[in-house]
């Protein structure tokens, strides 16, 4: 019998991160909730975080911060609710620091990382053969990147999150970020691009739907990923890295096939542009990459299946956040996984995850 892994799980930060794991000179700077809006480096976001973190609650505006699940922030209300779901292992990703690309100060970046970092630890320590921590790194610096990720290990984290969005205009595939991907192969440590839609860093919808939440949510998820995936794919880093791992998370697949196929396409045709490529991109991708899927895509599953991408899914609730599927995440996805048919579900929920998170 396989394990049931969720791969896109999510934690929401409770105060103790910046008013006590956070060092103290910086508690005033680092993200956080203050009097039921974001703050960081000295203002106001004028942002309501807590409706985003809620099942259920996105039309909710007296939704507040101290409304959020016991899920989201205590280890062992997060065990009940996996023993509930039916869920062996859980990764958990942030909520509000997730955002943290919008900090401009890298030296507050710096600090986020190391509080939350050290936070995620001890939560996972509560049961670390079901609680699977990953960390941040302050991306707006690769010194600062570098020496964080050093740490990931030694604080039972395995690997680390940056959003699809540039950081300083710095794309993923810069040789200044050939320091910091160098560590994280040697440590053996993932990589997961995970972005969120309240970023004011520069992304598809800036410019073009502020304000629209609709829009944004809509757009800023699969085609953040889309460009951060050419960027690793096509700007040469999974060549240069062979052993990197690279996982995209909540974005859905059913992109990821017509992407692939482009991509290979322009491979095909336009070599001469990238002859830093040595592989096809859809080759890189099923041996160095990942995708999370939601709960109800048959059919974008089916076609990853198809094109023998199976090995490079993993599954996700999304858990606390306000479209998650709560309670019955699990079930749905069993559901799925039936209807594709083919053993499925042991690679998604079990070996995949397994490579991945190792």
């Amino acid at each position: 019998m396989h394990r049931v892994f969720d791969s896109d799980g999510h934690i929401c930060e409770p105060p103790l991160v910046w008013t006590e794991y956070t060092e103290r000179a910086y508690r005033e700077e680092v993200l956080q909730v203050r009097d039921g809006s974001l703050f960081s480096e000295g203002a106001s976001w004028g942002i309501n975080p807590a409706f985003a973190c809620i099942p259920g609650q996105f039309s909710n505006p007296d939704a507040t911060w101290s409304d959020i699940l016991p899920g989201s922030f205590d280890p062992k209300a997060r065990l009940a609710v996996l023993d509930e779901e039916g869920i062996d292992v859980a990764t958990l990703f942030p909520s509000l620091y997730l955002l943290i690309g919008d900090i401009r100060d890298a030296r507050v970046a710096a600090t986020m990382c190391r509080a939350y970092n050290r936070w995620m630890s001890d939560f996972c320590k509560s049961d670390p053969e079901r609680l699977v921590g990953v960390g941040l790194v302050p991306m707006q610096s690769v010194e600062h990147a570098v020496a964080e990720a050093k740490r990931l290990r030694e604080l039972g984290l395995r690997g680390l999150i940056t959003r699809p969005e540039r950081y300083r205009g710095q794309a993923l595939y810069d040789p200044g970020y050939h320091a910091l991907w160098d560590v994280v192969q040697g440590e053996g440590l993932c990589v997961c691009v995970h972005g969120s839609f309240g970023t004011r860093m520069e992304n598809f919808s800036s410019g073009r739907y502020e304000g629209n939440l609709f829009y944004r949510h809509m757009i800023d998820h699969p085609f953040g990923q889309m460009a951060a995936l050419m960027d690793l794919v096509a700007g040469g880093v999974l060549d240069r890295f062979p052993r990197l791992r690279v996982g995209f998370f909540e974005s859905g697949l059913g992109w990821l096939p017509y992407w692939l196929a482009r991509l290979d396409k322009h491979y095909d045709v336009m070599r001469r542009e990238t002859p830093w490529l040595l592989r096809r991109p859809t080759e890189i991708f099923r041996e160095q990459c990942f995708v999370s899927m939601e709960a109800d895509e048959r059919h974008g599953l089916a076609h990853c299946v198809e094109l023998g991408l199976d090995g490079c899914v993993l599954w996700g609730s999304d858990y606390p956040h306000f479209d998650a599927k709560y309670p019955g995440a699990c079930a749905e996805a069993a559901e799925t996984f039936a209807a594709v048919g083919g053993g499925v579900a042991a690679n998604i929920l079990d070996s995949n995850p397994r490579r991945f998170f190792a």
